[in-house]
């Protein structure tokens, strides 16, 4: 089968100046995009490096692949930017892996996912979005305390853009802990990443995630537990944690659990991979209180960098390669397509 890749490549260069360090924290390097081309070449297809943007939209036009493997992030700041890719794919009759535009969008935005998660039954931490008029902002922050009063929020929240993935702008310093530092914290990630902060109680437990492949019905491939090797009350899985994985953190796969928490937490990851309507593979972020699970977020496009990517961190922790991993999601979209 002749397979196009979709991919947002990360720059050489590195964030301008003013710009956050992980403006481009989501995009994919060669050695990803090698890997993953690597694999499918393994497995008998054609593949092509089609990139994304106007480079991907003329080769579509021009010669379209029979597959697109799309891993595309998007550029910009637009809770759509994941979407783009395969909505492009549906007006040119492409077929592509993965989820659609409307589950892709919904997924981004951090709190429209939280609603819908909500709506399906799931418990969500308490929050708020808080967003600030075009401009800079010039006020003392009093009208903070009261809505997160009206929200029953209490210290420590922890604040992060609405609209971001891979940890963007989830760093130490968005776990807040007094009205002295929520102000300026939630001002500072509005002015680097342009767009409504979701404010959150943070919820002390442990932080799990699910991964999921296949459709009618999707299926669980299990849980996993990130577990700090220095122990501490208030961990946050944040960007700086993850740029140095290797030495803050040890996965558990499976995950131990309490009883039954496991299989709590896996019921939850698929009604909501099911509620916004997510296909073929995703991952669903949770933390775990008292055995209740918190859902974080979900993500149908999750990173697939075979050393550093958490689904395929955990897929390895179950015996699963990279390479079948990869071969599980194209399987998903060609018995969903019918194409073979």
């Amino acid at each position: 089968m002749r397979i196009g890749l979709a991919f947002t490549l990360k720059p050489d260069a590195p964030a301008p100046a003013g710009a956050p360090d992980d403006l481009h924290e989501e995009y994919d390097s060669p050695a990803t995009v090698r890997a993953i081309a690597d694999v499918l070449r393994s497995l008998g297809h054609d593949a092509t490096e089609l990139g994304d943007g106007r480079p991907l939209l003329e080769a579509l036009l021009r010669d379209p692949p029979e597959l697109v493997f799309n891993f595309a992030e998007g550029s910009g700041v637009s809770r759509s930017r994941e979407a783009r890719v395969p909505a492009v794919c549906e007006l040119l009759g492409v077929p592509y892996t993965g989820s659609d535009p409307v589950a892709l969008g919904a997924a981004l935005d951090k709190d429209l996912a939280r609603r819908l998660a909500e709506a399906a039954g799931l418990t969500v931490p308490k929050g708020i979005v808080l967003s600030f008029p075009a401009g800079e902002y010039d006020g003392d922050f009093a009208e903070f305390p009261p809505a997160l009063a009206e929200a029953g929020l209490t210290y420590p929240v922890i604040a992060k853009p609405v609209c971001e993935g891979s940890s963007k702008g989830v760093r130490s310093k968005s776990l807040i802990h007094s009205a002295g530092e929520f102000g300026p914290t939630v001002l500072g990630l509005w002015n680097d990443y342009r767009q409504p902060v979701l404010v959150e109680e943070f919820i002390a437990g442990d932080e799990v995630t699910v991964g999921i492949t296949g459709n009618d019905p999707p299926q669980p491939l299990g849980v996993m537990r990130v577990l700090p090797r220095r122990p501490t009350e208030h961990f946050v899985y944040s960007l700086e944690v993850k740029r140095d994985y290797a030495n803050r953190v040890d996965y558990e796969v499976p995950a131990r659990l309490g009883p039954g928490v496991s299989d709590a937490v896996i019921a939850d990851a698929l009604t909501v991979f099911t509620a916004l309507g997510c296909r073929d593979v995703a991952r669903a972020d949770f933390r775990v209180r008292g055995g209740v699970p918190y859902f974080l977020e979900i993500n149908p496009l999750p990173g697939l960098n075979p050393e550093t990517g958490d689904l395929c961190v955990l897929a390895t922790g179950l015996g699963i390669p990279h390479r079948d991993l990869i071969r599980m999601i194209v399987d998903a979209a060609v018995k969903r397509y019918g194409l073979g």
